[in-house]
């Protein structure tokens, strides 16, 4: 069996090996070695071809990491319940201090306490402020004049 072909073999190992790994390390060497194989076509001594499948997985390995980076974005904006944060609501049951109430929040009914105990009145209008658990925590806002 020829050397490129055995480059080639170590190469497609590797690249299957990553689908069950996480990361990208196996890709970047199984894609150097397949390189490897293809230049192991044009040059034959071992030496050489040790040195160009470093090189080239090096450059590989530090560019998949940016790769990586684009591909698995995350953005910075808060999602799920975290997005109700900093919404404006009206109250639809009153909040006291002993007993929550109810805010309407982007059309949906959520439970609500009040930020500093305050007691807040129905149809006030609220900006939300923290969430714990199935709860929004609200402040009222001030009447704009």
């Amino acid at each position: 069996m020829s050397l490129w072909m055995i480059w080639i073999i170590i190469g497609i190992a590797c690249v299957i090996i990553e689908i069950f790994t996480p990361g990208f390390f196996f890709m970047s060497i199984g894609m150097s070695a397949i390189l490897t194989g293809l230049f192991a076509l044009v040059v034959s001594n071992v030496f050489i071809q040790a040195i160009v499948f470093i090189i080239i997985s090096f450059l590989i390995f530090i560019n998949m990491k940016k790769l990586s980076k684009k591909i698995f974005k995350t953005t910075d904006k808060p999602t799920n319940v975290y997005a109700l944060i900093g919404k404006k609501g009206m109250v639809t049951k009153d909040i006291t201090k002993t007993t929550r109430g109810y805010v309407k929040i982007n059309g949906e009914i959520w439970s609500a306490i009040s930020v500093n105990e305050d007691d807040i009145e129905k149809d006030s209008i609220v900006v939300v402020r923290k969430v714990e658990g199935n709860k929004v925590i609200v402040e009222k806002l001030e009447e704009e004049k």
